[in-house]
C-alpha cells in the first residue's frame, strides 16, 4: 500500500517535470526567470504604466480642469486648409438679406 502512493507522486512529478519542456534543475529554473522577465517587460510593465499614467491625468483633470491641457493636437477641418476643395466658409456668404 505504501508503495501505491508513492508511485503516484513519481507520476505526478514526472506528469509535471514534462509538461515544463523536460528540463530539469538549474537549466529549468533560469529558463522560468528568462520567460518571467520576458513577460513582465513585455506585458505587464507596460499595462501597468499606461493604467498609472492615465490615472495621473484623470486626477489631474479632476482637481483642476483648468490645470489639465490635451497632450493630443486637434485634427484641423481639410476644407478649411484647403486639403478639400469646395465652397469654403459658404455659409458666412449665403446670409439672406431682408
Amino acid at each position: 500500500m505504501a508503495s501505491s502512493w508513492r508511485r503516484t507522486v513519481g507520476n505526478v512529478r514526472s506528469f509535471i517535470g514534462n509538461s515544463m519542456g523536460g528540463l530539469r534543475g538549474g537549466s529549468n529554473l533560469a529558463s522560468w526567470v528568462v520567460a518571467g522577465t520576458l513577460a513582465y517587460f513585455l506585458w505587464i510593465k507596460p499595462s501597468q504604466d499606461l493604467k498609472r499614467q492615465q490615472q495621473e491625468q484623470a486626477s489631474l483633470a479632476a482637481s483642476d480642469p483648468y490645470r489639465y491641457v490635451e497632450t493630443r493636437k486637434p485634427i484641423p477641418d481639410p476644407q478649411v486648409t484647403g486639403l478639400v476643395y469646395g465652397n469654403k466658409n459658404k455659409d458666412k456668404e449665403s446670409k439672406p438679406e431682408d
